[in-house]
């Protein structure tokens, strides 16, 4: 046997060698699948990607290879996002408003794979998933430029589901119009309400009208459907596509840097590794604290003291209990560690109701 069949014979040996740990490494891509239908999780994680190429580069001895290797692992890692796609084809996943409302392009970038169902309002999406029917919720948390959604907070502090991923999506509002329909022959605008007040100088500046719809989609679908020429919408051009409308304005938002936070919700609570350290990891909290002096001071102290860094404090009134309020925080850090659990201990103790909704990681990109 010369030196060709021997190098042969050697990678039909390594081959055999891979074909066995390639067919364990998409087997436990199935688990990974089942546990992210379960927590919600979207099947890319770009950071998680980046760090598994750059950890496994530094076992590859001989520069002149790296790069190949590289290509090897970026490949691997594309096969196994579409096994999990093709094992989640049947996750269904809710959302408020209709196709080509921002929640549905939210959802759509988050679950590629899923099946994606509409709700006529936020409680009917969230009750649906809490109740075992879908296996997730897409929802909004907070806008740039109109702040919180009210609904949604009332719903995570009173609700049973776990947030498990935040996304920012850039929003962008156009002026839509029946087919034939001209700038000049608007009178009245139509939209969301948070729409209506994010494009609130351009509508002043041209003396429209407004009326509030549930969602954007909704009102690009009454546009559609009236064909009055003297009505438009305020929506994405996704919806101009679907509901066949005239883009009569681009980008009329007041704010350029109109952005929307969307959360996925689940009933299982995605926990990150005590160990682990990325810098990105995000939770959220909300309380209750005692009608006395301090109460909140205090709390807020415990969390200062143990080293997590709050990015967000908010307070909203509780239904049930007039001039109550709850408070909603989101902080940076592992949550997950002795350190977490120790001011989650310290917490508990002060607070009338502690709940930690989840963990995420702020700066997740999804769908690139």
């Amino acid at each position: 046997m010369n030196e060709l069949q021997e190098a042969r014979k050697e990678i039909s040996r390594i081959d055999a060698q891979m074909a066995e740990l390639f067919e364990k490494r998409m087997s436990l891509c199935s688990g990974i699948a089942d546990y992210k239908r379960e927590h919600g999780l979207s099947i890319k994680d770009v950071v998680r990607e980046q760090e598994l190429i750059n950890r496994n580069c530094s076992l590859i001895s001989d520069a002149a290879i790296e790069s190949y290797y590289v290509q090897f692992l970026k490949k691997t890692i594309d096969l196994s996002c579409e096994y999990q796609s093709q094992l989640l084809n049947g996750m269904r996943v809710t959302y408020c408003g209709v196709e080509g409302a921002y929640a549905h392009i939210a959802a759509k970038k988050m679950f590629p794979e899923a099946q994606l169902v509409a709700f006529s309002d936020f409680a009917d999406a969230y009750k649906a998933v809490e109740r075992g029917d879908y296996d997730c919720v897409v929802l909004p948390l907070e806008n740039s430029a109109a702040g919180e959604v009210g609904t949604v907070m009332d719903l995570i502090f009173s609700g049973d589901l776990f947030v498990n991923q935040v996304v920012d999506l850039s929003i962008s509002h156009n002026l839509l119009g029946a087919q034939g329909a001209t700038l000049d022959d608007i009178k009245t605008v139509i939209s969301h309400q948070q729409a209506l007040d994010q494009c609130g100088d351009y509508i002043r500046s041209h003396g429209f009208e407004t009326r509030a719809f549930s969602n954007t989609a909704l009102a690009a679908k009454y546009v559609k459907e009236s064909g009055d020429k003297t009505v438009a919408a305020i929506a994405s051009d996704e919806t101009s596509d679907i509901f066949g409308l005239r883009v009569l304005d681009k980008v009329i938002n007041d704010s350029k840097n109109n952005t929307t936070r969307f959360a996925a919700l689940s009933r299982a609570q995605n926990r990150p590794s005590p160990s682990s350290r990325r810098d990105e990891e995000s939770f959220i909290l909300v309380f209750t604290v005692q009608n006395e002096a301090g109460a909140l001071a205090q709390t807020l102290n415990i969390i200062g003291a143990h080293g997590f860094n709050m990015r967000n404090l908010r307070s909203r009134p509780m239904k049930d209990l007039q001039w109550n309020y709850f408070f909603y925080i989101e902080a940076e850090g592992n949550i997950n560690n002795e350190n977490g659990r120790d001011m989650l201990r310290e917490l508990s103790a002060i607070c009338a109701k502690l709940k930690l909704v989840g963990t995420y990681y702020s700066n997740l990109k999804i769908g690139e």
